[in-house]
């Protein structure tokens, strides 16, 4: 992993740790801590273990906002980190009630050994969207299978918090994963937010 691949993960488990603890103490901050930090990297290794098998490479970055208008010169000198604010201003409004998770995007680069597997040449070959698509869905579902194992062993906190994860995802804006699903499969973006809105319903049970 590259430095600013690795700062963007660390960060997002900080911030969702703050909104989710909602300044109620240390104690509280702490354990919030390590189930951001299973959350995140579930979903980490979850796409890069499927962008291994799809041939491919990929790399974490804050969610970020940098055009605000169609002309290419309409842009901040800076990307704005979209998904970091958006966390901590609707926990702040919202008393820690709404906890935003959608803070991180990734982009997607074949593999050299992909080109020389598909043509036998040492070349790139081009990655599809169906492809990219797969591999936000196996994020997703990493996060759905942690959130089965930790209601089974008695923490729905983290059941819950894995879901809400994959709620937030799954919406279909910017370059968040519900976008990748979406342009990769409309079928299969149906079905992640089919299985979300079940995860859901038992996660409000809980």
């Amino acid at each position: 992993m590259e430095k600013r691949e690795i700062g963007a993960i660390f960060l997002s488990i900080i911030v969702i740790a703050i909104i989710v603890s909602a300044f109620q103490g240390l104690g509280r901050f702490l354990i919030c801590l390590l189930f951001a930090a299973i959350i995140i990297l579930v979903n980490v290794l979850g796409k890069k273990v499927a962008a291994y098998y799809l041939d491919s490479q990929i790399e974490f970055k804050l969610w970020e906002f940098e055009r605000y208008w169609f002309k290419p010169k309409d842009h901040f000198k800076r990307p704005i980190p979209l998904g970091i604010i958006l966390a901590l201003v609707l926990g702040l409004v919202s008393l820690g009630y709404i906890k935003f998770m959608a803070l991180m995007e990734f982009d997607v680069k074949p593999a050299v050994y992909r080109g020389v597997r598909r043509f036998g040449l040492y070349s790139f070959s081009e990655m599809s969207e169906r492809h990219i698509g797969l591999i936000a869905f196996w994020g997703m579902i990493a996060n759905l299978i942690i959130a089965i194992i930790a209601y089974l062993i008695n923490l729905p906190e983290l059941a819950k918090l894995n879901i809400y994860f994959m709620a937030y995802n799954i919406i279909p804006i910017s370059n968040l994963d519900g976008t990748k699903i979406l342009f990769g499969s409309k079928l299969l973006w149906v079905v992640s937010v089919a299985i979300t809105i079940i995860a859901l319903c038992y996660a409000f049970l809980l």
